[in-house]
């Protein structure tokens, strides 16, 4: 079975056989139209004529079909038990602990705080624009702020394809490869002052009480205006209690975000939670020259904002606190401590609010969450949006777009049942996908990204194979394939991007 038809036939559940339908093809300045019934290549409409839309969307929704399911009635012990200080890529979970999101959807939040890359095209000093990258490495993980669901692994060359003209970028991402897992992505901004790319490798695993997952692989941010490129990767993100207790997120570990260009650094230290949960979510770190000379304070937590100060200012202010000349914050009682069991890692008590130091520039707040957000796996507005699918978006998107798994889709409309049969019927279709290519000798071929070597760091990595205008056009598709590759010229019944 060819790769491209199997994957289709997994993800859409139609036969093989049968039209993959139109592939859409960005434009720097879009407005999507849906044609049908047509088959020539011309543009949509008059300027005014219609809103901005994306990807056939003019309206994002504002909840999801129905609320998250209870997870009280299955046991992870029974699974993870013998799982202890494994990689967890390869174990199979119920679906109830799941949220509806593919993985590559999750890659795509990354740009809900998209603000912060054009407003660092637009400042004029270096140590700005570095403020600013921070405060958006940052921000992309604030979204997993009591975010405990598991998204669905990716089936190998599924994609997940947005445009958000109200925000100013678009964005293409590719499972690449499934042992090991890597998905790569690639975002530009409309006005060509961004690029934003790179491949995520989670590494899971099980110490007993905690998931912990390292996302290996290079972030790359490209400010083009300024010739600047920047590199980092992820801190590592640990839930607590999958056996038995509340679930709790932290992140921790140390963030260096790399100025290739001036040597500027940014070092930014994900605190772990620590005794009675003080440093619980607190970010801390600096920007220094390519002297190491400091020339910014940077503070606060992930789950509410980031500020940044002078050095100096910084130093007066931790002084005057060292010698008891600022009120303190109060210390919790010994029944806190005494409140952690064997049993369980309880989540602190304690989660003060950042201090503010006066003089500090305020870089960030997170986006407040919808009220019903607790119903909805605690997604935040963009989150909610992200597997939207209207009438006619599925002429519009690839045909190896998430949004058109059936069993993401039976899991936001909460039919279980569904959802688990066709979870197992996608796995066991790629298994059975994988010990043919596997009798033929036939290797997997990426679509939309190729194998490379990162072009400011060196290391390995998976680079976007499309033009610089992102035009999501294969540059040498299979004659298999059906979905169509020329830019923007239909046949009946199919979908464009329109200029």
């Amino acid at each position: 079975m060819d790769g491209d038809e199997e994957f289709f036939d997994a993800v859409s559940g139609f036969d093989s056989d049968k039209s993959l339908g139109g592939l859409s093809e960005a434009n720097p300045r879009v407005t999507a139209v849906v044609h049908t019934g047509s088959s020539t290549c011309n543009g949509a409409g008059k300027a005014g004529e219609r809103p901005p839309q994306e990807n056939g969307v003019q309206k994002h929704r504002t909840s999801l079909p129905a609320p998250m399911s209870t997870r009280s009635d299955f046991s992870v012990w029974s699974i993870l038990k013998r799982c202890i200080g494994l990689e967890l890529s390869k174990i199979t979970m119920p679906i109830a602990f799941n949220e509806p999101l593919s993985f590559l959807q999750r890659l795509t939040e990354y740009m809900e705080h998209v603000h912060l890359l054009h407003r660092a095209c637009r400042l004029p000093q270096p140590l700005e624009r570095m403020q600013c990258v921070a405060a958006f490495a940052v921000s992309a993980v604030a979204s997993q702020w009591e975010r405990t669901g598991k998204p669905f692994n990716p089936l190998l060359g599924e994609t997940y394809e947005l445009v958000r003209e109200d925000l100013g970028f678009r964005f293409i991402c590719e499972q690449v490869s499934h042992h090991p897992p890597i998905s790569a992505f690639h975002s530009e901004g409309l006005q060509q002052d961004f690029l934003f790319h790179g491949s995520i490798y989670p590494k899971l695993r099980f110490w007993g009480k905690s998931v912990e997952a390292e996302p290996r692989g290079t972030i790359t941010l490209e400010l083009l205006r300024h010739s600047e490129a920047y590199t980092w990767t992820n801190p590592t993100c640990c839930v607590h209690n999958v056996i038995i207790g509340k679930l709790w997120i932290e992140q921790y570990g140390t963030v260096e975000i790399l100025n290739h260009s001036t040597g500027d650094k940014c070092v930014l230290h994900f605190k772990p939670c620590g005794l009675f949960g003080k440093e619980l979510h607190r970010v801390e770190g600096h920007i220094q020259d390519k002297n190491r000379r400091k020339l910014s304070i940077i503070y606060g937590k992930w789950t509410e904002g980031l500020w940044g100060i002078d050095p100096a200012a910084y130093e007066s202010f931790r002084k005057q606190e060292r010698r008891g000349e600022l009120p303190g914050p109060a210390r919790p009682d010994d029944a806190a401590e005494r409140a952690e069991s064997s049993t369980a890692d309880a989540e602190p008590a304690v989660q003060e609010t950042v201090q503010v130091i006066p003089g500090s520039q305020l870089l960030w707040r997170v986006n407040a969450r919808p009220p019903n957000s607790a119903q909805m796996y605690n997604f935040t507005s963009f989150t909610v949006s992200l597997n939207e699918l209207q009438t006619g978006m599925e002429k519009i998107l690839a045909p190896t777009d998430c949004r058109l798994r059936p069993d993401i889709r039976g899991m936001e409309d909460g039919n279980m049942d569904l959802a688990s049969q066709e979870k197992e019927r996608l796995e066991e279709k790629q298994r059975a996908a994988r010990r043919e290519r596997a009798r033929e000798g036939a290797e997997w071929q990426t679509r939309w990204f190729r194998q490379g070597k990162n072009p400011h760091t060196g290391t390995p990595d998976w680079l976007y194979a499309g033009d610089s205008r992102l035009s999501f056009v294969r540059p040498s598709a299979p004659a298999e394939d059906s979905i169509l590759m020329d830019s923007g010229c239909q046949t009946p019944a199919t979908a464009v991007v329109s200029s």
